[in-house]
């Protein structure tokens, strides 16, 4: 069990670059980390594009960081679930699952 734990919030897709690479960064820490992205609002279609972001946080999911997108934003957005990466875990509401992370003793981070 990791020693810290820290969840990344993202709703704008502007701010992906920036998300990624502080969790990059924070995985260089050399401390031991379990880390979470959890995206909803506009920023769950970038799940579903292909290119650098996504290459980018299929890297990141490799090292062990979880990557959650909210049910809801996906289809008011309108992206296929099956346009989603395997690395993807689709999550009832994104909020929520931000209070059960938080819950579960995860520090909030919003880039």
């Amino acid at each position: 069990m990791a020693e810290y734990k820290g969840l990344f919030h993202i709703d704008e897709s502007a701010k992906w670059g920036l998300l990624l690479t502080n969790v990059e960064n924070t995985l260089k820490s050399g401390e031991e980390m379990e880390l979470a992205v959890v995206a909803n609002a506009e920023a769950v279609r970038d799940f579903a594009q292909e290119g650098t972001i996504r290459e980018r946080m299929s890297k990141l999911a490799a090292q062990g960081v979880s990557f959650s997108a909210c049910r809801n934003a996906l289809q008011g957005n309108n992206v296929d679930i099956t346009s989603l990466p395997d690395f993807v875990q689709i999550v009832p509401a994104g909020i929520v699952e931000l209070i059960k992370l938080q819950t579960a003793g995860f520090c909030y981070i919003k880039p």
